[in-house]
């Protein structure tokens, strides 16, 4: 950052100094004692426009590196634009010609140097309710088997260590911006080809979508999906039965740019973020692949610039339950939002392999969440809302320990669990 700032004022000098005459004048003391007198010249209030734009400058590149909250950042991007827009037909006259080229040079030396000029700092609305929050509008079902939307990988990636359990890959999708949708949101996937029992298309399978509205590209013309290449180890053949394995899972985690995808939905509204009131604590518990739809909550909230990031002043609390260190998924985002939103995001590991429980056995998901039983049920009974995502599996356990907490506080399970759901507080989204 410090060598960006220092180019960019190399530069912004250097366009300065095309307003400068390469000889000074014997008469220059008498012209600058007349300045008061005449009206201001082309060239210092050339002079005047650069040096809003190089404080502008400065103060972003300041901003990108100290990481204020992204409203802040986004001002002075603001301040940037406006002052290069100001000077846009300014720069046209024959006086001014000369500093365009230096001041686009500046210009285009902080876009490509700091994330305060990437979509993260621009300002995300054009996909946005009205009022932001409402969800009377959500987009429900716009594309369905019979008819699918046709989208194009733009990149496939494996995003876990070589020790993890399984492959887990991030795919992200170009759909032109012809296929809304919301945080917490489903698509289906249709693979290609067809099933070998009775020659019919194979059928969809829905997964959670891995990005904000706005997609990881913050355009709104992509969608980004976490996928586990579903295998089955065969223990009479020791090996993979490819015979076995997941048809829709290997079909996307082998997908390469420019390939296509049929795809429905968007799916589901029981996991959108309740957004009206903007202190509201969000619990969110994960299983692997569970973790896409807090992807989309969390960069929302914490890496774009959105009115709910702008308004968010409550606390979203992750947990996320996985088999080792290696099998973490996008813990790099999750840690730039935990250093950049101390107060407001939160976030508990459970590894199943690496850490043990208060008795001694493996470390689950459901016992992570009881180490701080006391403080979720006081969230909760404040208007918290919790999600659940990921296997199935997950559930019974989740629901074992909080009857065992619920009781332990005299508290009637069923009856406290049914007071959530009428509250709307309870969200499942499980496979």
């Amino acid at each position: 950052m410090v060598k960006l700032l220092s180019a960019v004022t190399t530069l912004l000098v250097a366009s300065a100094s095309a307003f400068t005459p390469v000889q000074q004048s014997v008469r220059s003391n008498v012209a600058l004692s007349m300045a008061s007198e005449q009206p201001i010249s082309k060239r210092k209030r050339a002079m005047k426009h650069l040096g809003k734009v190089a404080g502008a400058v400065a103060s972003a590149a300041l901003v990108t590196s100290v990481g204020p909250p992204a409203a802040y950042a986004a001002k002075k991007t603001v301040e940037v634009v406006e002052s290069t827009n100001s000077m846009a037909a300014f720069l046209q006259s024959g006086t001014v010609k000369k500093a365009a080229a230096g001041l686009a040079a500046a210009y285009a030396a902080v876009a490509l140097g700091g994330e305060v000029f990437s979509g993260s700092e621009t300002k995300q609305d054009f996909l946005e309710a009205e009022p932001y929050w409402d969800q009377s509008t959500v987009p429900v079902n716009k594309y369905k088997n019979k008819a699918p939307f046709t989208g194009k990988v733009v990149s496939t990636k494996r995003i876990v260590g070589p020790k993890a359990t399984g492959e887990t890959c991030h795919i992200v999708i170009d759909h032109e911006g012809d296929f809304p949708y919301w945080e917490g949101q489903s698509w289906g996937v249709i693979p290609p080809g067809n099933r070998a029992k009775d020659g019919k298309p194979h059928s969809v399978r829905l997964y959670s979508i891995a990005s904000s509205r706005y997609g990881d590209d913050m355009t709104g013309k992509t969608g980004s999906l976490c996928v586990r290449r579903a295998t089955y180890w065969c223990p009479e053949l020791k090996a993979e039965d490819p015979a076995k394995k997941g048809i829709c899972s290997n079909f996307l985690c082998d997908t390469q740019p420019g390939d296509e995808v049929k795809m429905t939905g968007p799916a589901g509204k029981v996991m959108l973020m309740p957004e009206e009131d903007p202190k509201t604590d969000l619990i969110m518990v994960a299983t692997g692949t569970g973790i896409a739809p807090y992807r989309g909550f969390i960069r929302r909230l914490f890496k774009e610039n959105t009115p709910a990031a702008e308004a968010y002043k409550g606390q979203a609390w992750l947990f996320l339950g996985v088999a080792n260190s290696d099998a973490l998924l996008y813990d790099d985002e999750w840690q730039e939002a935990k250093e950049k939103f101390p107060e407001n995001f939160r976030l508990d590991y459970a590894l199943s392999r690496e850490q043990t429980n208060k008795s001694g056995g493996k470390m689950y998901i459901q016992d992570k969440v009881e180490e701080y039983s006391d403080e979720i049920f006081t969230k909760l009974d404040n208007g918290a809302h919790i999600y659940f995502c990921g296997l199935k599996g997950m559930m019974p356990g989740i629901q074992e320990m909080l009857k065992g907490v619920a009781e332990k506080k005299g508290l009637v399970y069923d009856e406290w669990l049914k007071g959530l759901k009428k509250s709307k507080q309870w969200h499942v989204e499980v496979y």
